[in-house]
């Protein structure tokens, strides 16, 4: 700005004065030019010069004067404002080009609208002050306290007076009070870490930024290189007294002038003051080059940060992010320290915890309890950032529903829910406390998991001895033909109830081993075939078998070793014959069997050999006749042939004399088994 009032000045004394004063010199002797009495003195060979007349008109003083200046005047003292004018603002763009280049400088003001807001927000401020307390508590009593006073005296110091309203300070006041954000505040804290990620994310991606400030560094420093060279050679040129010899003798009756430049004092003086300046804002520039090649300001590292605080997880920094940083640390390093509470993980879980439990009181989570049909109270939670710290405190809960929380954390409070006996993880990632998971093991009994990617589920789930029923939904991987996540399973003693619904190619291993005493295993394939059932006669202890949607063509033989057996449920496969169900008289418990949504055609005379059978699912299939055995199975309940392809149903349907339920719908039977059915049984 001062280089630029001196090029004003000059100019302006340029145009508002006079640029040159003449008068002819009567005696002109050796370059020189003298009074006439000093004639005399003179050689004998030098004439003095005699013209027409003594005194020159005004307008011919013009015109010598205008002569003189644009031919004998040095180009440096003619021309020296607008040099000055031309070369402050060729350093005025240098300087702030960055500033208007579209690609920096809606970076930079954006950086520099979010860094107010970082410095500015109070939770930085209660950030900050948890740091300060947690250093100090590692130490003694005395080091805490003078370490903790020299912090807060420099913070106070670095912030200045104009940020004043944003400093940390210390606060002797209650922890709780202290803490307790209002929401609003919460809410314009989660504003400010989105924006921090999105900028972080845009700006890390380039190195625009350093790139153009080290080209103005270096334009600057040429520049300032070529001042240098010239401007103090040519200030010697500007002089006071100037002899101007102009060849209009015929029209003045004088050739030779003297002449004075009455602006050439001042423009010296300026022009030393404008060297000064360039010099001072040279050495700048050369500062700031060697600064820039000495570090690597491309990378900014946190690390002292992370030391004096409990927020290990703040990130180094990169490109153009990293830059910025550095330079904002020439100004003031608390700016960075602030803002770095905005890039830690850790400090956006506590935000996002504080913001939801002000949300989800335990008011507004006992309104949400509900009574599932086996009259349990559950609590169902559905797409929320955390799990409310309000949860822990409604003791009546027994079912607790958490889908889509983005983390959910089982606190030591956690023992309070004595009353919890059933728990579902739908897509939901979980850290516990060991108390808390001591807790979940002592009284936790049925569980369900659901996972795109199962090797995403928590693994602690296998240590809760006191499990019984388990249910895996999700994507298992394979490892040299092992499913590592399965391993655990093992230890689930007390596990009597396991449902999985995969894409499995057989049966795990560790299922049918003889570390797991499974009453009941549902296996739903979701269409992928299912091989390899050797390992299933393993199950000595099985009462319930279910083997949906595995692509089955025909009935397992594995399944006839299970002599425990009471139920089992083929839904959903291929099987267009079941000859092998002679084999199912070897299992003397089999009370219910279901083959519905398959393709059988027919059914076997040797059906009535299951003379224990109470329950039986043939719907959904192609079955056309009903053969006369099947009323052999004397202890029919329940008899489902719904959907198929039957025309004619037999009388002696009659037998059945425990038979409740009947359906034919769907089919062409006659009116007779509709009629019976009406008037016996429930359709």
């Amino acid at each position: 700005m001062v280089m630029l009032l001196i090029s004003l000045l000059g100019g302006t004394l340029q145009i508002a004065q006079n640029k040159m004063l003449c008068l002819p010199c009567k005696m002109f002797v050796n370059n020189h030019c003298l009074p006439p009495w000093e004639s005399a003195s003179t050689p004998a060979n030098n004439t003095p010069l005699s013209g027409i007349k003594n005194l020159l008109d005004r307008q011919q003083y013009s015109y010598i004067d205008a002569v003189c200046y644009e031919k004998q005047l040095h180009w440096f003292s003619k021309y020296f404002p607008y040099l000055v004018l031309w070369q402050t603002l060729l350093f005025l763009i240098c300087s702030n080009f960055w500033f208007k280049y579209p690609s920096t400088s809606s970076r930079l003001e954006h950086f520099i609208t979010i860094l107010h807001k970082c410095f500015d927000s109070p939770w930085t401020t209660r950030a900050l002050s948890e740091a300060v307390e947690i250093s100090g508590e590692k130490q003694s009593y005395h080091k805490a306290k003078i370490v903790s006073k020299l912090s807060f005296t420099t913070i106070s110091f670095e912030a200045g007076t104009k940020l004043s309203g944003s400093r940390v300070e210390p606060n002797f006041t209650d922890a709780t009070e202290r803490t307790i954000l209002d929401r609003k505040e919460g809410e314009q804290a989660k504003a400010i870490f989105e924006k921090v990620k999105k900028f972080k994310a845009h700006v890390e991606e380039k190195d625009i930024i350093y790139k153009l400030y080290m080209r103005q560094i270096i334009i600057k420093v040429i520049l300032f290189v070529l001042i240098i060279s010239y401007i103090p050679y040519y200030i010697i040129e500007m002089d006071f007294d100037i002899i101007c010899t102009v060849d209009i003798q015929i029209f003045t009756g004088y050739q030779e002038y003297q002449c004075v430049h009455s602006l050439s004092t001042i423009f010296k003086l300026l022009a030393s003051f404008y060297t000064m300046l360039v010099v001072i804002h040279g050495f700048l520039s050369v500062y700031s080059l060697y600064w820039m090649l000495r570090r690597s300001l491309k990378k900014y590292s946190f690390e002292t940060v992370r030391e004096e605080s409990s927020y290990r997880d703040i990130p180094d920094i990169i490109n153009d992010f990293a830059f910025i940083l550095h330079l904002s640390d020439q100004y003031d390093p608390l700016y960075s320290k602030r803002f770095s509470v905005f890039l830690s993980e850790v400090s956006e879980n506590k935000l996002r915890q504080i913001n939801l439990n002000l949300e989800w009181t335990a008011e507004r989570l006992r309104y949400k309890l509900q009574k599932t049909p086996q009259d349990k109270t559950e609590l169902s939670l559905f797409m929320l950032s955390g799990l409310p710290d309000a949860v822990f405190e409604l003791k009546e809960l027994e079912v607790l529903k958490l889908e889509l929380i983005t983390e959910a954390k089982f606190q030591t409070a956690m023992s309070q829910l004595t009353n919890l006996k059933e728990l579902h993880l739908y897509h939901t990632p979980t850290t516990v406390d060991q108390q808390a998971l001591n807790c979940l093991s002592e009284n936790l009994q049925v569980l369900h998991i659901k996972f795109t990617d199962m090797d995403k589920a928590p693994r602690w789930i296998f240590n809760l001895k006191n499990l019984t029923e388990l249910h895996l939904t999700g994507n298992l991987k394979m490892e040299k033909n092992h499913f590592v996540f399965l391993n655990g399973l093992e230890n689930l003693k007390n596990l009597k109830m396991l449902y999985m619904k995969n894409s499995l190619p057989h049966i795990p291993a560790v299922v049918t081993g003889s570390g797991l005493l499974l009453n009941k295993l549902s296996i739903d394939n979701e269409g992928t075939k299912l091989t390899v059932f050797n390992t299933l006669k393993n199950m000595i202890n099985l009462t319930n078998l279910e083997l949906l949607n595995c692509d089955l063509e025909r009935i397992p033989h594995s399944i006839f070793s299970l002599y425990n057996l009471r139920e089992i449920d083929l839904r959903g496969n291929r099987l267009k014959t079941i000859e092998e169900i002679i084999s199912f008289q070897h299992l003397k418990w089999l009370s219910c069997l279901k083959l519905w949504y398959n393709a059988i055609a027919y059914i076997p005379v040797q059906i009535g050999t299951l003379s224990n059978l109470e329950q039986l699912y043939l719907n959904n299939n192609r079955i056309e006749t009903v053969p006369p055995q099947l009323f052999l199975c004397r202890k029919l309940r329940y008899l489902d042939f719904s959907s198929n392809h039957l025309t004619t149903f037999g009388n002696e349907i009659s037998e059945l004399k425990h038979l409740q339920y009947l359906n034919v719908s769907n089919n062409n039977v006659s009116e007779t088994a509709n009629s019976y059915c009406q008037r016996n049984c429930i359709m």
